[in-house]
């Protein structure tokens, strides 16, 4: 593959990325082969040691989405992360998204008992309104609100310290990914 065909592949493949980062994505493959042949190596020879513009476009476009997240943590950042890293290989289905389904149940169970902790002095109006009210209840219900309140304030710094951590742990995954971790 000559190096118009290389970068060609290259560009159709990141097409998910901006202009902007994929002008720049592809100036730095050109450099690499204008160094490549001013080193005396053909295009076929520096595009056959680049690799395969298709995965190549993969590693890149999941180290993109990570920085996105990094950036701006969102749900949706987040998701777009998850399925780049999940799209650099089938292994990796099942290494990533069981794990991110699996921190999202808990993320959610947890505010679900929050907020139906929180919500339990409610439950005491409605016995109030159907004449079934009881003095325990309100106590009971008001002791619930107080550890719903706790549970929400665990819960938010268990969501963001398990959001950072999966962030590091599909970081972790990319660099195996693109060739190992390095030792020094």
């Amino acid at each position: 593959m000559n190096k118009e065909q290389f970068l060609k592949q290259l560009n159709a493949s990141l097409v998910r990325l901006s202009q902007e980062e994929r002008q720049d994505i592809l100036q730095d493959y050109e450099e690499y082969f204008a160094v490549g042949m001013e080193k005396g190596k053909t295009e076929q020879e520096i595009s056959a040691s680049l690799g395969n513009p298709n995965q190549i476009s993969k590693e890149l476009t999941a180290s993109y989405r990570l920085d996105q997240v990094e950036q701006t943590t969102s749900a949706g950042n987040i998701m777009r992360a998850v399925w780049a890293v999940i799209g650099l290989g089938f292994f990796n289905l099942v290494i990533v998204l069981g794990p991110f389904i699996a921190l999202v149940g808990v993320v959610i169970a947890g505010w679900a008992s929050a907020i139906g902790f929180i919500l339990a002095p409610f439950g005491v109006l409605i016995n109030l309104i159907i004449g079934n009210f009881q003095l325990f209840d309100l106590f009971f219900a008001l002791g619930l609100c107080g550890i719903g309140i706790f549970i929400a304030m665990g819960m938010f710094v268990a969501t963001s310290a398990l959001t950072k951590g999966f962030i590091r742990y599909l970081k972790f995954n990319v660099s195996l990914v693109k060739g190992g971790l390095k030792h020094d």
